[in-house]
């Protein structure tokens, strides 16, 4: 029923070239909505598209025949994704999601030129007429992990192996950090930037070379598993994100962040059928049911874990703020406060969070 384009993200582009730029194939009412997703890597057992590609299957799963989907896999950020989007747009898809940040700029161009045709922007944060932006609030859930990884540590070091230092990473390395202090003072956060999203085999040497710096347990915002097989083979621990990992790192696992995104996908569709899609920014986090942590690990104590969750609990029911000052300052790692006592970081503050906070051993380039 699915059909993987990938391969075939070009053809048309030729035909279209004919056609009126505003080009939009008129849908009959008995006709399925044609969905497109994009994704910026092939789609593997877990991670980030893996997450996104359960969304897809969730629309199905709800809609049934009112839709037909397809995916594009392994597109890169940039002219290649203009194209695919393009692509797709002119294959009569009404809707298309486009679920990563350097597909913003071509998703925003393609859009111009089919106003007929709405798109979702995943992880953007521009919107036009046709364009709306989503993206959830992945920091609620590190802050969790970090709860368990300050539980399970006994090197009080943990080690970080990021992508690149956008808001969105460094508003995840502060937060695991916040949360693992807030059970285990001493810890620290070891972060290597590797400025990709997907290489496993650096992903891979970045881990081995935390855990050669006395990391005992390890988190990552990149796209693969190798951070997980790498804590397996050493012995350590780890937080999957995006997935549940437990298959790869059945002994490492501690827990997982999962991104949960079939509710949003099938919601924005059924708002195509009916004709109330409307463009607009959403950011959902716990409360919303698009993050979640658990999947926890045979190493946790049920201690752990009932803590963990009971922390989850007061995020969804606005007790806890993970950004939010009680008993003293917060200050980034070169002194300077970033949050006073008795404050909370609004989410323009959080948006644009260029700082690492105090117990984060790195450096953000600004």
């Amino acid at each position: 029923m699915y059909k993987n384009l990938a391969g075939r993200a070009v053809l048309a582009w030729a035909a279209a070239c004919f056609l009126s730029p505003a080009f939009s194939q008129p849908q009959s009412s008995k006709e399925p909505l044609k969905i497109g997703f994009v994704y910026v890597t092939p789609v593997t057992d877990a991670g980030w598209v893996r997450q996104h590609e359960e969304g897809r299957k969730a629309v199905d799963a709800a809609l049934g025949g009112k839709v037909s989907t397809t995916f594009v896999e392994n597109v890169p950020e940039g002219a290649d994704a203009e194209r695919v989007i393009r692509d797709l747009a002119q294959q009569g898809h009404r809707l298309i999601f486009t679920p990563s940040f350097g597909y913003m700029e071509p998703t925003l161009k393609v859009a111009r030129d089919f106003p007929g045709v709405k798109f979702e922007s995943i992880t953007g944060y521009k919107t036009a007429p046709n364009v709306a932006t989503a993206n959830a609030r992945y920091y609620e859930g590190r802050y969790l992990a970090g709860i368990a990884a300050g539980r399970m540590t006994k090197t009080n070091v943990a080690g970080y192996v990021a992508g690149f230092p956008i808001p969105e990473v460094l508003q995840g390395i502060n937060a695991f950090t916040l949360g693992m202090r807030s059970v285990n003072p001493h810890a620290k956060v070891a972060v290597v930037w590797l400025n990709e999203w997907f290489d496993p085999p650096k992903e891979r040497d970045a881990a081995m070379a935390l855990f050669n710096q006395n990391a005992d347990v390890i988190a990552f915002h990149t796209g693969s598993t190798a951070v997980m097989a790498a804590a397996q083979e050493r012995g350590k621990l780890a937080v999957a994100y995006h997935s549940d990992m437990r298959k790869i790192a059945p002994d490492a696992q501690i827990v997982a962040v999962t991104h949960q995104w079939g509710g949003y996908y099938t919601e924005r569709a059924r708002a195509v059928l009916d004709g109330s899609w409307k463009s607009g920014n959403v950011w959902g986090g716990v409360k919303e049911g698009m993050i979640r942590v658990g999947d926890f690990g045979s190493k946790v104590p049920k201690a752990v874990q009932q803590e963990v969750l009971a922390r989850q609990k007061d995020i969804a029911e606005g007790r806890l703020q993970p950004f939010r000052a009680l008993a003293a300052d917060v200050r980034d790692n070169e002194g300077h406060v970033v949050i006073a006592r008795g404050a909370q970081l609004n989410d323009e503050q959080i948006l644009k969070m260029n700082w690492l906070v105090e117990g984060v051993q790195g450096r953000v380039t600004r």
